[in-house]
């Protein structure tokens, strides 16, 4: 049996054999599972709007992506937030009343697709009452030395679907912004700074269906002097996007003009600081020790004065050792990896009767590996090539590999997938089960073989559809085919279907001599036909072509003065019990 490299880490070619064997107990494969919703559960009714959103942690998950919608799988209420590796969402400005909410969870990797889990709901309560009052503010009350350029926040209010707000310099004033209803927002970005060295008065008031929230305090801080914010500065050293960097490395960071002091966060993603957390440094440089090996760093520096800190700052990264990714990139915005991306499907089907099934890589690769996994997931190789011949049904493991090379070294990053082999088999038809309409057939093929089949009518080319049904089909001969949709196959049936009838003639033969001339029906006896009162006669395409009765010659093969061409006809004959009598007949001349 052989171990299978994880794909999530690069294989190191050159490296050290025991350098390989410290690394051979962390590659392991596991298949993930969808977390259960926690609180709220799913199917819970009478949730609380400001409900906190909590689920399960699953193994080996480094984030989690959340969408809430008011239809499964739907984002209309937020659309997909990434929240880390947090376990838990509130949303901060609360939920819709008395609507059944669906959470939608996806599973984030840096290294293979996203996994999306199947949608999971509760459902609301409704409002009872008016929403209580704004529990804080930014800037806080009584707040001082608050730089004017800044932007007026606030918690959400319990029970609250909008918030009137209005600013002044004096106590219940509306200077600066007259009562304006912000809806359910929770931050205002004032459309002018604020005056310096003033008193600031917020008053926020909450509302709902129900009605005003009442008593509420208003807020009140002290702008500072005029004041301007530094800018952001750049990495020195690592350089952003930069390899092979040391595990104890000494991070250097460009000086900013005004700039009294440096916020610093390190986190192993974009969106953790498990590292550095904001972090306050007075120079332009710090020394990290022992960074994990193989791994990329997301790094961001705010540069802070008395005024405030830097505005939308870039985030960088550097890797402290070769590895496949994933690497930022700023231009694109995205993390990068080098594995190679995998179309290849999540089952196969191959041919009972093809003693050599032959199934081949659908990615480009410099190179392949094939598994066969048993009930423990215990891996045996198949093929190290493009191609790869399997007889039986299971579970397998398709790798696909691309090299690197970089100083030298030379190292694999793959990707991998477990995929489902099914076996199929070509048709053979059971029977054709016939039903006869008025002027059509209906056809339902049967087979005696289980498999994915296609069906078609008349034309061994198509088109072909997954029905096995045929309705409304003309009043002749026909013959169906039955397609393995897997290449296991094709057969055909030809039905030949006898629709005449007792009393009603095979064919005439109007050619002028008095014999056999008109066609018409003759009642047998002692049959209820001798009730008939009409007869309909049509073509192949069942349009109508004469009506007669049964005390007449008969019908003649004319139309409109023409004699039609040797052909089948059908008929419809109508009794005076509300009998239906359909077949056909040939013309001959």
């Amino acid at each position: 049996m052989k171990k299978k490299w994880d794909y999530r880490t690069p294989r190191i070619l050159a490296a050290p054999i025991f350098f390989i064997v410290l690394l051979f107990g962390l590659f392991k494969t596991s298949a993930q599972e969808c977390p259960s919703l926690v609180s709220p559960a799913d199917g819970t009714t009478l949730v609380p709007i400001d409900a906190s959103i909590s689920w399960e942690a699953v193994t080996g998950v480094p984030g989690y992506i959340i969408s809430l919608g008011t239809t499964s799988g739907g984002n209309d209420i937020l659309n997909e937030r990434n929240v880390g590796s947090a376990t838990s969402y509130i949303p901060p400005t609360g939920l819709p009343e008395s609507t059944e909410i669906f959470v939608t969870i996806t599973l984030f990797f840096f290294n293979q697709p996203n996994i999306v889990c199947d949608s999971q709901s509760f459902t609301t309560a409704a409002l009872s009452e008016v929403p209580k009052c704004v529990p804080s503010t930014f800037p806080a009350n009584d707040a001082i030395d608050i730089n004017t350029t800044t932007n007026i926040s606030w918690n959400a209010a319990p029970g609250a679907t909008g918030y009137y707000l209005s600013i002044g310099t004096t106590l219940n004033g509306t200077e600066i912004l007259t009562s304006t209803d912000v809806e359910n927002s929770l931050n205002y970005n004032p459309p002018a700074d604020l005056p310096t060295e003033t008193d600031i008065y917020i008053t926020i008031i909450p509302y709902n269906r129900i009605g005003l929230a009442s008593g509420c305090n208003t807020f009140v801080f002290t702008t500072a002097p005029e004041a301007v914010l530094p800018i952001c500065t750049t990495m020195i050293s690592p350089v952003d996007g930069e390899t092979n960097v040391s595990l104890s490395p000494t991070l250097e960071w460009n000086a900013v003009p005004d700039a009294i002091g440096y916020r610093v966060s390190i986190g192993t993603s974009p969106f953790e600081t498990n590292i550095l957390d904001d972090a306050v440094f007075f120079r332009t440089s710090t020394v990290i020790i022992d960074f994990e090996p193989n791994r990329t760093f997301f790094i961001s520096i705010y540069p802070f004065n008395e005024a405030g800190e830097a505005i939308g700052c870039t985030q960088e990264t550097f890797s402290t050792a070769l590895g496949c990714g994933p690497y930022f990139d700023p231009e694109r915005g995205e993390l990068l990896v080098l594995n190679p991306e995998l179309s290849f499907p999540d089952s196969v089907s191959i041919c009972i009767d093809n003693e050599f099934n032959i199934i081949t890589a659908t990615d480009e690769a410099d190179g392949y590996r094939w598994f066969q996994l048993d009930e423990r997931g215990n891996e045996t190789l198949l093929s190290t090539s493009a191609e790869v011949s399997i007889s039986e049904e299971g579970e397998y493991l398709y790798e696909a590999y691309v090299n690197i090379e970089d100083s030298g070294t030379l190292f694999e990053c793959a990707s991998s997938k477990i995929f489902k082999v099914k076996t199929s088999q070509g048709p053979e038809i059971d029977e054709v089960k016939v039903q006869l309409n008025a002027n059509s057939l209906n056809y339902e093929v049967i087979t005696t073989t289980n498999g994915n089949y296609e069906y078609a009518i008349d034309n061994a080319e198509g088109p072909y559809q997954n029905n096995n049904r045929f309705t409304d089909i003309s009043l002749q001969n026909h013959t169906v085919y039955v397609r393995d949709k897997n290449g296991c196959g094709i057969t055909e049936k030809l039905i030949e279907q006898d629709l005449t009838i007792k009393g009603f003639p095979n064919f005439f033969t109007p050619n002028g001599d008095d014999i056999n001339d008109h066609w018409q029906f003759v009642p047998p006896m002692g049959t209820e036909e001798k009730d008939i009162y009409v007869i309909f006669i049509f073509d192949k395409f069942g349009a109508l072509l004469a009506q007669i009765a049964p005390n007449t010659k008969g019908w003649n093969g004319i139309l409109n003065g023409k004699q039609l061409p040797e052909s089948e006809y059908w008929f419809k004959a109508l009794s005076n019990n509300n009998k239906v009598i359909t077949g056909h007949f040939s013309l001959k001349r």
